[in-house]
């Protein structure tokens, strides 16, 4: 026998009318939620604690002498690209989490709180840039237990830091849009790693774009992360990075316009 949920009346009268400011509240509180969520159980952290670690070192030690010679050389190089790619990897946590609460019924029992409506699918992406600092923190923290000193200094860093996590959000909003309308989490998944294995490998984050045959460097150089990588490695070398830095943002708001109607009318029909 299928049992139907049947929402108070006075829950939905309430999500009508709900303020601006009551939005935001709601939306901070799924975001502590989320936040609560990782302390209980911290394994999933392990894509923003070891993931970071496991990459630094690894490129580092593999392609450090054959790429540049040495791994202090190659520091500078790789660290904004590991930076870019693990930050971006991560925001796929957004879209997998969103179906897995959705196939257990947790946004079902959202329904019959007098909250708003996208609380739970902005409390969502808001609390994941908290996992973005700290794959962020991270792997600088590896970089300079390695010997990197990156020339732009702490400004620098942050700077880096606070666009790569800029546009990780910006990118989890796709990676949302497939949470709300895939049938699993396993496709949600696959998808993503699907688009972001090509765009992540075949960009400037590990090797220089003009090593690679001419069709590769073509691609590399309208790939939307070898932009960010640059602007990333520059905003750390304490060089001019303002054309690139530029791009990204338009590019994050680029999609930020586009998807997130998509996704919060694609949620709203099913919440």
């Amino acid at each position: 026998m299928t049992t139907i949920a049947i929402e108070p009346a006075s829950a939905r009268s309430l999500k009508n009318h709900v303020s601006i400011g009551q939005s935001v509240r709601n939306s901070l509180s799924m975001a502590a939620r989320g936040l609560i969520k990782m302390r209980r159980t911290p394994e999933q952290l392990i894509d923003v604690t070891v993931q970071p670690i496991v990459f630094t070192v690894m490129f580092t030690y593999i392609f450090g002498g054959a790429i540049a010679g040495s791994v202090a050389d190659y520091l500078p190089f790789l660290l904004p690209g590991i930076l870019v790619q693990t930050v971006i990897t991560t925001s796929v946590v957004t879209g997998v989490q969103l179906r897995e609460d959705m196939d257990k019924g947790v946004f079902d029992r959202f329904r019959s709180l007098p909250i708003a409506r996208v609380a739970p699918l902005a409390g969502a992406l808001l609390g994941d840039t908290v996992r973005y600092a700290i794959a962020t923190t991270i792997t600088f923290a590896t970089g300079y237990i390695m010997g990197y000193r990156p020339a732009g200094g702490l400004a620098g860093v942050i700077a880096a830091g606070l666009l790569v996590i800029a546009a990780s959000w910006a990118i989890s909003w796709i990676f949302a849009f497939f949470g709300v309308i895939a049938r699993s989490a396993a496709s949600v998944q696959g998808i993503s790693f699907l688009i972001l294995f090509p765009l992540t490998f075949l960009s400037n984050a590990f090797v220089p774009a003009d090593t690679l045959p001419p069709a590769l460097e073509w691609f590399v150089g309208i790939n939307p992360v070898s932009h960010l990588v640059t602007a990333a490695r520059l905003l750390t070398s304490g060089a001019d990075a303002s054309a690139d830095v530029v791009s990204t943002l338009i590019g994050a708001l680029v999609i930020v316009a586009v998807f997130a109607p998509l996704t919060v009318r694609a949620y709203m029909r099913r919440a």
